[in-house]
């Protein structure tokens, strides 16, 4: 694979929006370089994705000038093949990494592992619309796992799969991403999206995930408060 396909990655932001009842991610023009994203995060106003990192080079560039000049906290999320010369480019525009060890990841979710929690965990399914949410509790009804699932056509995208640090080792995250996938394969979903971190695809690998691409996530400095 020479390039990550952008549709791959707008499927990616569509479900991630999704996942998080954010407003639908607006393009970039005129080039239509990335996606632009009104994400309401604490210190992350807006996020700007990249899709043609590796098939055109200097879009990553225009990107990072344009996150450089905002006057609210951008992130920019590049994901690719060439990680080196990303990240050479989004320093040469002056922005700073946030992460550079995320990685993309794919799976067919037919073929999934299942898993169950293991007592006394108990794990609850909700479904709204596109969106899954599972939760696993403990015997006194205390949260211990959570994790969502947006079905976007034939894609599922996992977003913020989170294990209390009271309860890791346990297998929750192995429990909790066979429900979503199970819930995902029932609304008409093939193929699973996700952004993990360099801990969290220790887990999906052990899943049967595979890695897509790299991702460089970096922020544009922050104009000081007039005061």
């Amino acid at each position: 694979m020479t390039k990550i396909e952008p549709e791959l990655i707008r499927r990616w932001v569509n479900g991630w929006t999704e996942a998080r009842s954010l407003p639908e991610a607006e393009a970039i023009e005129p080039a239509g370089d990335g996606l632009r994203s009104e994400c309401r995060q604490p210190g992350r106003d807006v996020q700007v994705f990249a899709l043609r990192a590796d098939e055109q080079p200097e879009s990553v560039a225009r990107l990072a000038a344009g996150v450089a000049a905002a006057t609210r906290t951008t992130w920019l999320t590049v994901p690719t093949l060439r990680p080196v010369a990303v990240e050479a480019v989004v320093a040469a525009a002056g922005l700073e990494l946030v992460f550079r060890s995320e990685c993309f990841m794919t799976t067919d979710l037919t073929e999934h592992p299942k898993y169950g929690p293991a007592a006394p965990y108990e794990r609850e399914v909700r479904t709204d619309g596109p969106v899954t949410v599972v939760s696993l509790h403990d015997a006194s009804g205390e949260l211990a796992a959570r994790g969502t699932m947006a079905v976007v056509g034939a894609h599922a995208i996992a977003d913020r799969i989170e294990t209390d640090a009271a309860h890791r080792r346990r297998g929750l995250g192995r429990a909790m991403m066979s429900a979503l996938a199970e819930s995902a394969v029932s609304q008409g979903a093939r193929t699973g999206l996700l952004i993990a971190s360099e801990e969290g695809r220790r887990l999906y690998a052990s899943l049967g995930w595979h890695h897509a691409a790299d991702v460089l996530i970096a922020q544009g400095p922050v104009a000081p408060s007039i005061r």
